[in-house]
């Protein structure tokens, strides 16, 4: 494949500032071009872009179609799981004599550095394969695998063996007045380049991106009010759990109000106004910014799913099943346009799962999957795994438990030697089989602890046996010799 067949060639973007489009190179030919490939991956999402390397090194002939120069790489290189980890750690980190506007800028600049980087090397990995045809504009089905792209004036139709449909999902606005995005009110990607930096924050939404955004926020100095709809914050935790949660961020500032309504939103002249509803009473308040963070939907607005048989279910989300096949004959979906799990390891997960149907044995299913562990970025970081206790009670298992704050945690000192022993460790077990049925890690560290916690899971590792294992010290994860020996 050359370039003289591609409407817009992808070219390797730059390394710097995320928030404004490259220019692609682009070379036209005058008329509709077509071109057949083994595989199509519409987005260029964990899953695709891995499979699609995957198929280019055996010898596939592969497309790629991205709209967006700027989302080279997925959405986790460029608008979630990196540049808000980098943020939230710089925010960590601020010192109280560093002043906010300055510090807040650098850590933006150093967000977008990393980033650029991040697109470039994705660019490269599959540019690099001969076998690989890059293309930057929108795809849409035209019939059964069958896309016709546009960019500016030219159009190119791709037509393919398979196609996956790797498009990933957007920020979803809430029906509330005035609850449109632009001046002061923005999603999760705006917000990373909000400029000046609100010294007022109001969050819409008390769910995981509310509330990192929450957390990060308020260490970088903002202050911080989150309007959550619910009764508590963390609603599919445990009452303890939610609790030392809920008193962390209340110690790092955020305020959190529950039962609240939001009914409208105005970006008047000198500030944005939230109103809401909470008691019976209705209340406002003011901010040098809002953050909508209310869920997300699909992005398959104007993909023509429709042209090409491809269902989806209510919530717009490509219907699959346990092999990631769509209603159409081979078009699969991968990540968070099919409605599973929205995360990274998931697309990437996705992506074994077809490349075994496609150069395997077949074997490899959703199925598969076990204990698929998670983590919400707060400080300190929240990371669960399995069943809460609620939840293993009410599926009728008889169980153990052990909690312990991570302050009283003797054999555990990692979290005091960095300075911050809040937290908690729960386990629930099987008290037949002696089995994890979960854990609820929350402290320095979690996220790491937590695929240990998730591995011995999947592989029928004892509660003993964890209790009994020999770790590094100091380290967080000796925290499981003590409260695996507490069950109860």
């Amino acid at each position: 494949m050359t370039t003289e067949t591609v409407i817009q060639q992808a070219t390797s973007p730059e390394t710097t500032t995320a928030s404004t489009e490259t220019t692609p190179t682009s070379t036209t030919t005058g008329a509709d071009h077509t071109e057949h490939v083994d595989l199509l991956v519409i987005g260029w999402g964990k899953g695709g872009k891995t499979l699609a390397g995957t198929m280019a090194r055996a010898g596939k002939k592969v497309a790629v179609v991205e709209q967006s120069e700027m989302m080279i790489g997925g959405s986790c290189i460029n608008i979630a799981c990196i540049p808000t980890k980098i943020l939230v750690h710089d925010a960590e980190n601020k010192r109280a004599d560093d002043d906010v506007d300055e510090y807040f800028a650098k850590a933006v600049e150093r967000r977008d550095t990393l980033t650029g980087a991040m697109r470039k090397k994705n660019h490269s990995m599959l540019a690099d394969l001969d076998s690989v045809l890059l293309v930057n504009g929108h795809a849409e089905f035209t019939g059964e695998r069958e896309v016709r792209v546009t960019g500016g004036a030219d159009t190119m139709t791709i037509t393919a063996d398979t196609v996956v449909v790797n498009t990933g999902s957007v920020a979803n606005i809430p029906p509330i007045d005035g609850a449109q995005l632009g001046g002061r009110i923005h999603d999760s990607e705006s917000l990373q380049h909000v400029d000046p930096f609100p010294k007022r924050l109001v969050i819409v939404g008390g769910g995981y991106i509310g509330l990192e955004f929450g957390s990060m926020f308020a260490h970088f100095g903002s202050q911080v009010t989150v309007l959550d709809r619910g009764p508590r914050p963390l609603a599919n935790e445990d009452d303890d759990v939610a609790d030392v949660v809920a008193q962390a961020l209340a110690d790092d500032g955020v305020t959190i109000v529950n039962d609240a309504s939001v009914t409208a939103v105005d970006d008047g002249a000198d500030a944005a106004t939230v109103t809401y509803e909470v008691g019976g009473e209705t209340k406002t308040i003011d901010a040098e910014a809002v953050l909508l963070a209310v869920g997300r939907k699909p992005a398959t607005a104007d993909l023509g799913l429709e042209k090409a048989g491809i269902d989806t279910d209510d919530r717009g989300f490509i219907v699959t099943d346990e092999y990631l096949r769509s209603s159409a004959e081979g078009v699969y979906a991968f990540g968070d346009v099919n409605g599973g799990p929205m995360f990274t390891y998931i697309s990437l997960d996705d992506n074994r799962i077809l490349a075994d149907q496609l150069l395997g044995d077949g074997k490899r299913s959703t199925k598969d999957r076990g204990s698929v562990p998670y983590t919400m970025f707060l400080t300190p970081p929240v990371a669960r795994v399995g069943l809460t206790e609620k939840a293993a009670r009410d599926e009728g298992y008889e169980i153990k438990v052990g909690a312990k704050l991570q302050a009283d945690i003797a054999a555990a000192p990692r979290a005091k030697i960095e300075g911050d022993p809040r937290g908690i460790v729960k386990f629930v077990v099987d008290a037949k089989t002696d089995l994890v049925l979960g854990a609820a890690l929350v402290h320095v560290h979690s996220q790491e602890v937590i695929n240990t916690v998730a591995l011995a899971m999947r592989h029928d590792v004892t509660a003993t046996e964890l209790r009994d294992t020999i770790y590094t010290h100091p380290s967080a994860t000796e925290a499981l010799n003590e409260v695996l020996g507490a069950l109860k």
